[in-house]
């Protein structure tokens, strides 16, 4: 039985599959016997397969990438993965210092993209970082239900609704003179880094001074805060939002909506992929991490619409897959 260990999250069943014994063929009594070439083939992927594998595979990383990886882990499980799994939710920062610092995960899970930095702290250590992209999100800014006065927001507003205003009347006149409640994710959170990087120019000064602020790395804490007042607004990934539709309105960015058609046409301003690194060295030491990444890879579209997350195109899956191929050679 599989060990899936998912940051405090119950894991799916994992069920071993026996290999079945083949009987040898008879010899057959001739004069003069022929020796049979040997005509077995073997499967060179068979060895990825779920159920051929087994040990511990530590993921850590990103706390939206954490429900996708969670179901992916429960499927792998459930499809014979005889082995122990486990998903800590730290967001993308913190995962990649574990992966490229500390060396102490084999695969880090990420809401942005590794930077220059943190592939020179992967390098220093031995390891090569390998982009797996495998799915998109759409960062999705959300209010209370009980909030019946904002809708959309242009993304100038988002950034003075996150930075320098002080009530919601700052921002547009007719809105409630009420202070501002903030509820973001925490600094080693991918969906901060990207927040910023989209609203504030990669400056971080001006949200973290912003007054009335709440920071978590735990998304469902965020959660909690902004159902709590009609005057509080925060910020995470699409899956969360649906989790929680029945407490919380999501709003258009710039006239745009969150949703699959406006993830596929790049009209919704805070669209961004989802990604999973790991190492050629350690896919090929330990072949379960490789098998739960190519199952990963060939799997996630039959589960991420699911989870509140939009498929990755196609193309960039089989670039993935071709990418493991040639990590484990």
């Amino acid at each position: 039985m599989a060990g899936l260990v998912l940051a405090a999250c119950g894991g799916g069943s994992a069920t071993e599959v026996p290999a079945q014994p083949t009987s040898a063929p008879a010899a057959q009594p001739t004069a003069a016997p022929v020796q049979p070439e040997a005509t077995a083939v073997t499967d060179e992927m068979a060895m990825y397969m779920p159920d051929a594998v087994s040990g511990d595979i530590v993921v850590a990383g990103s706390s939206t990438v954490f429900p996708l990886a969670e179901r992916m882990i429960e499927r792998f499980g459930e499809e014979g993965f005889d082995g122990n799994a486990t998903y800590d939710s730290i967001g993308s920062g913190a995962g990649f210092e574990r992966f490229c610092v500390a060396g102490e995960s084999d695969i880090a899970g990420a809401s942005r993209a590794i930077k220059d930095s943190e592939v020179e702290s992967c390098k220093s250590i031995g390891r090569t970082p390998i982009e797996f992209r495998v799915g998109t999100d759409a960062l999705s800014v959300v209010v209370s239900k009980d909030n019946n006065f904002v809708t959309d927001v242009t993304t100038e507003e988002l950034a003075a609704i996150f930075g320098t205003a002080t009530n919601w009347s700052d921002v547009r006149p007719e809105w409630p003179n009420e202070p501002i409640q903030r509820f973001i994710p925490g600094t080693d959170s991918g969906t901060f880094d990207y927040f910023v990087e989209h609203v504030y120019d990669s400056d971080e000064s001006i949200i973290l001074a912003a007054s009335n602020t709440q920071l978590s790395e735990d998304d469902n804490v965020l959660v909690q805060g902004i159902e709590g007042s009609p005057y509080s607004i925060g910020f995470f990934g699409y899956a969360y939002y649906e989790e929680n539709a029945d407490k919380l309105n999501v709003l258009s960015v710039d006239g745009v909506a969150p949703s699959q058609a406006t993830v596929d046409d790049n009209s919704y301003p805070l669209s961004r992929p989802l990604f999973l690194y790991s190492d050629a060295r350690i896919m090929q030491e330990k072949p379960q991490v490789a098998a739960f990444i190519y199952f990963f890879l060939t799997q996630v579209n039959n589960e991420i619409g699911d989870v509140g997350y939009f498929p990755a195109n196609p193309s960039v899956l089989d670039a993935a897959v071709t990418a493991w191929k040639e990590a484990i050679q």
